[in-house]
């Protein structure tokens, strides 16, 4: 006997997807900032001048070495990452789902969109 995904198995599939996500990301930025406030919740900044920072967090490259290091900021910056990645991986999710089911009018707008939402995140990366 065949077993068919039906519209609502894959709903409560993408439901659990975006729940996990965000929970993920949750626990990871709460780890990072335990982290953060441990090694630095008793420095005083400067608040009477305004200090850009010097955040070396700016890449994906970046963000793993200083996970690796265990540096607060950059756990609390791949947490952030995974919130950004959760509804990207929803579309990704989708596209898989409309393939499965042969939906391919479907198939062509998700892929657009996931083109657009692609593009746009690589735009902002500078060399």
């Amino acid at each position: 006997m065949k077993k068919t995904l039906r519209d609502k198995d894959i709903e409560v599939a993408m439901g659990s997807l975006l729940r996990g996500g965000v929970i993920l990301s949750s626990i990871i930025v709460l780890f990072g900032g335990i982290i953060y406030i441990y090694r630095h919740g008793s420095e005083m900044p400067e608040y009477r001048t305004f200090n850009e920072g010097n955040s070396i967090y700016h890449t994906v490259k970046n963000i793993f070495k200083g996970v690796f290091a265990f540096k607060g900021k950059a756990i609390i910056q791949l947490g952030i990452l995974v919130l950004i990645a959760t509804p990207i991986a929803r579309i990704i999710f989708s596209l898989v789902g409309f393939l499965i089911e042969k939906d391919y009018l479907y198939v062509a707008i998700t892929f657009i969109v996931l083109t657009i939402i692609i593009g746009s995140l690589l735009m902002g990366v500078h060399p």
